[in-house]
């Protein structure tokens, strides 16, 4: 689901105390890029602000300083009862689409910036995303359907 340019609600930039380099939304999110990994590392969003905003999610993200990374990001989702989730799979195939024409590859590595983190392999392959990495199974259950 790659963005498409947009302009963000009244009042998201403050909620996130940020400045937008670049604002896009996928089918269901807004992707906001700032100028660096360090910006992305310190938000220190206004949850409450969020809450009153009509979105879902919101990704915000930079190119990687950390060696051995292309891209970083976080993704917070007061909308749907999530104030930060620590690992988004769903907003890499956001990002992997619009990381790979900014930056010219199809595979690239991705540190997502919560306080748990997570690393993540990324290949955008046309119209799929392929992502990998490691995982902890930390929940088994079975659902019953009469």
């Amino acid at each position: 689901t790659p963005p498409e340019g947009v302009e963000l609600p009244k009042g998201l930039e403050r909620a996130l105390g940020i400045e937008a380099k670049y604002t896009g939304k996928s089918r269901y999110d807004y992707l906001i890029e700032v100028d660096s990994e360090g910006a992305v590392r310190e938000l220190k969003p206004d949850f409450g602000k969020l809450r009153t905003l009509p979105i879902r999610g919101i990704m915000v993200t930079s190119v990687a300083s950390t060696e051995g990374f292309d891209f970083v990001s976080r993704f917070f989702a007061p909308g749907a009862g999530v104030d930060e989730d620590p690992v988004t799979g769903s907003a890499h195939t956001t990002l992997t689409p619009y990381w790979s024409r900014r930056l010219g590859k199809v595979k690239m590595t991705a540190r997502q910036l919560s306080k748990r983190g997570g690393e993540l392999l990324c290949e955008f392959a046309a119209d799929r995303v392929r992502i990998s990495g490691k995982a902890v199974t930390y929940m088994t259950g079975e659902i019953l359907i009469p």
